[in-house]
């Protein structure tokens, strides 16, 4: 039951499909919490307010056309993200203050903004208008912590990454190797310096930070993470176990995948999806078609549309492949990744390994094949394959032969079985901490006391 109302929170999210989710369902979980909830957001990109009537939802403009295509090169992204914080600065301190002049006509206080931790021009706007500012950072922690020592890291000449010491563990952090903290292959290191060193500066400029992770999976990197923000921090996640799957997507999700699960046997299929925003080459793609063919197994296949670079869907595929694969294939544009997941009949995932589709991995138990491109992904993975020993790490070129046997190791092998072992193990651990005591409740209630003081 939702709480008497106890003021307004305000969110800002990134125009990103994994930045809008955990945005949104920590929406929900405020909401539940009492707080009257208001969201600004991008016209690129905008979530849909048929999906939240609670909420009340503030357009801003962006600068960009209504048929941009975010790019799946790093660089390209790290553009992006800078272009969107200087053309939504100034609409953004404009709405805010309109917010802000109604809410004292409506005695309905305005407790704080919620920003993603990449809007760092945003803590320039909340210092202005006397506003509180809390930071979502949707990824985990030791991902975080990585990041905000990419300046050390380049000063030490770790990076950028030499062949030669590739394979070698970092000293200070021994659970990753040099090619697992080389995020991305920056084309202008100064500038991406900059960008990482604003985006740091502005978050421990502000109120305090978010992370969508729990104590139980991450308790290693928290002093870590407490010497380099010295703000206070809450660990509340998994998010999407707040609340049944959430209806923020920015693509239609095809249920027929759901209707076709409930045909196969239990941990019978591999589910395969690369995310919101990463491209592979054509011929990595056939690559992947018959990895899936020749492992024999059940799949269910997400090709979004512009996975591969000029093509509109399936036309890439070999003549005669889906005749071929017939009923032990399903082959989709979008799915509704917790419903399948949590499928009984799921048995492994082929995931870029982004933070939101790790978390819910290992939230439903599901031993995961890893394909990192960038980022976190690479942080994540790492954890996967060798810190919690529930995965795979396809790391080398994409190549049939390679993939037919990662499947068979999660699907057949018994190796397979002690990979779904442990993670049965994590799973246990996350549901404990969102419980009455766990480590996720006691944060959350941290939190509200925390916004309630502002």
């Amino acid at each position: 039951m939702k709480l008497k109302g106890r003021g307004s929170v305000i969110l800002f999210p990134l125009p990103f499909q994994g930045h809008i989710n955990p945005m949104l369902q920590l929406a929900n979980i405020l909401h539940e919490r009492g707080f009257s909830i208001s969201i600004i957001h991008t016209r690129f990109n905008s979530p849909n307010p048929l999906n939240y009537p609670l909420f009340r939802f503030y357009p801003i403009p962006d600068g960009l056309s209504e048929n941009h295509v975010i790019s799946s090169d790093p660089n390209r992204i790290v553009a992006f993200v800078k272009f969107l914080n200087s053309n939504c600065q100034t609409p953004l301190r404009d709405c805010l203050a309109k917010l802000i002049s109604t809410s004292l006509e409506d005695e309905d206080p305005i407790a704080c903004l919620v920003t993603d931790a990449l809007w760092y021009s945003t803590q320039a706007v909340a210092d202005d208008l006397k506003l509180p500012r809390i930071v979502l950072r949707t990824s985990n922690v030791s991902s975080f912590i990585v990041l905000s020592s990419m300046s050390l890291l380049f000063e030490k000449g770790y990076l950028p990454l030499q062949d030669s010491v590739a394979e070698m563990e970092v000293p200070e952090l021994p659970q990753f190797r040099f090619k697992d903290i080389a995020m991305l292959e920056a084309s202008d290191r100064e500038s991406f310096l900059q960008f990482i060193e604003i985006l740091v500066q502005e978050t421990k400029a502000s109120s305090g930070i978010i992370l969508n992770s729990c104590e139980d999976l991450e308790q290693e990197f928290l002093s870590k993470l407490s010497l380099l923000f010295p703000i206070p921090v809450f660990l509340i996640g998994p998010f999407h176990k707040y609340f049944p799957a959430s209806s923020s997507s920015l693509l239609p999700q095809d249920r027929t995948c759901i209707s076709w699960l409930d045909k196969q046997q239990p941990n019978s299929v591999i589910y395969v999806s690369f995310g919101s925003v990463a491209a592979i080459e054509e011929a990595d793609f056939l690559e992947v078609a018959w990895g899936l063919a020749n492992s024999m197994q059940a799949f269910l296949w997400v090709v979004r549309p512009g996975l591969v670079q000029g093509s509109e869907w399936l036309e890439l595929l070999p003549n005669g492949f889906l005749e071929m694969v017939g009923e032990r294939a399903h082959i989709v544009k979008w799915a509704p990744q917790q419903e399948v997941l949590a499928h009984p009949s799921t048995g492994a995932f082929w995931t870029h390994c982004g933070w939101n589709s790790t978390l819910e991995s290992l939230c439903e138990g599901v031993p995961m094949i890893c394909q990192p491109s960038f980022g976190d992904q690479k942080i994540d993975s790492r954890f996967v394959s060798h810190v919690w020993r529930v995965g795979v790490h396809l790391e080398f070129k994409i190549e049939r032969g390679e993939i037919e046997r990662a499947i068979r190791r999660l699907m057949v092998e018994p190796e397979g079985q002690e990979m779904r072992e442990r993670i049965k193990l994590i799973k246990d651990k996350i549901n404990l901490c969102l419980k009455l005591g766990g480590s996720s409740y006691k944060s959350l209630d941290n939190l509200v006391i925390y916004i309630l003081s502002m």
